[in-house]
C-alpha cells in the first residue's frame, strides 16, 4: 500500500511480518517527518512500520488494532496530556514508548520516565542512532543519556527518602526478597525467571504485588527504596545500582 500523507489514522503495510521483526508505530503530527523515519526504517530488515498516527486519539486506536513492539512518539503531542502514557500502557502493556523531544528539561524528563516511557531522544538524532535506540528498547533496555540518568536518580532518591517509615514496612516473603535482590543487580524479568526456575509472567505478578506492598511504581524506585531503607544489603551504592537498572 502506498503511503498517504493525509491519512488521519494510520498507514498499514499488508505484507506478512517475519518472526523477530520489531513492529513500530510512528506517532507524529508532521507527515514529512513520518515519511523520513519510515524511509530510515525501511532500510532495516528487522524493523517494520505497521501503522502511523497524527494524533494521540489515532495512536490509541492504532495500538488497540495492531500488535506493536515500539511506539515512536512526538513529544509535542504530549503537551498537557502526560496522563495519556499510563493510559496507552494499560491498553497495550507490552508496548515500549520512545519520545522524541526538541529539548531536554529536567522535570519533564523525570516525569516521562516515571510514567513508563522507555527512552527519550532528540528530534535531531542521527538515523543510525535512532535505529540502535529502537533495537535496544525493543530488547527490553532503557535508553537514557548521562544527564537524564542523573536527574532520574536524584528524583527517585528524594522520593525514596520520603516513603513509608521502615519500621512499619510490610513483611516480604523469601521469594519477594529474592526478586528484589535480582532487581538491584540489574537483572531483567527473563533472567530472574530463569534463576528462580519460574516464568516471566510469574515474576511480573510478583513485582506488581511488591510495588503495591511498598508503595513504589517501578523497578528503579523499588531498588532505591530498598537500598535506602536497608531492606537489601549490598556493597554497591545507589548510583551504581541505578546505572545497572537503567541499562547504562
Amino acid at each position: 500500500m502506498d503511503f498517504l500523507d493525509d491519512t488521519a489514522e494510520s498507514e498499514i503495510h499488508d505484507a506478512p511480518i517475519q518472526p523477530g521483526t520489531i513492529r513500530v508505530i510512528l506517532a507524529d503530527s508532521q507527515a514529512i517527518y513520518r515519511v523520513g523515519i519510515r524511509k530510515v526504517f525501511a532500510l532495516e530488515d528487522d524493523l517494520r512500520v505497521v501503522a502511523q498516527a497524527d494524533s494521540l486519539e489515532n495512536l490509541r486506536a492504532a495500538i488497540e488494532r495492531y500488535p506493536t513492539d515500539v511506539v515512536l512518539l512526538e513529544g509535542s503531542l504530549l503537551v498537557g496530556a502526560a496522563n495519556v502514557i499510563p493510559d496507552l500502557l494499560r491498553v497495550a502493556p507490552d508496548v515500549k514508548l520512545i519520545v522524541q523531544a526538541v529539548a531536554s528539561e529536567e522535570n519533564q524528563t523525570v516525569e516521562l520516565y516515571r510514567r513508563g516511557v522507555r527512552g527519550i531522544v532528540s528530534r535531531s538524532i542521527s538515523p543510525d542512532l535512532l535505529v540502535r535506540c529502537v533495537r535496544r528498547i525493543a530488547a527490553g533496555e532503557t535508553w537514557i543519556d548521562n544527564q537524564s540518568v542523573n536527574w532520574v536518580i536524584e528524583a527517585y532518591r528524594v522520593q525514596a527518602s520520603a516513603l513509608v517509615n521502615p519500621r512499619v514496612q510490610p513483611k516480604l516473603s523469601p521469594k519477594e526478597m529474592a526478586i528484589i535482590t535480582c532487581i538491584t543487580q540489574g537483572k531483567r524479568n527473563k533472567e530472574i525467571a530463569y534463576q528462580l526456575g519460574t516464568t516471566e509472567q510469574v515474576i511480573k505478578n510478583y513485582l506488581r504485588k511488591i510495588y503495591d506492598k511498598l508503595g513504589v511504581s517501578d523497578r528503579l524506585e523499588l531498588a532505591l527504596y530498598c537500598l535506602h531503607n536497608k531492606i537489601i544489603r549490598t556493597d554497591e551504592d545507589e548510583d551504581l545500582t541505578a546505572q545497572k537498572i537503567v541499562g547504562k
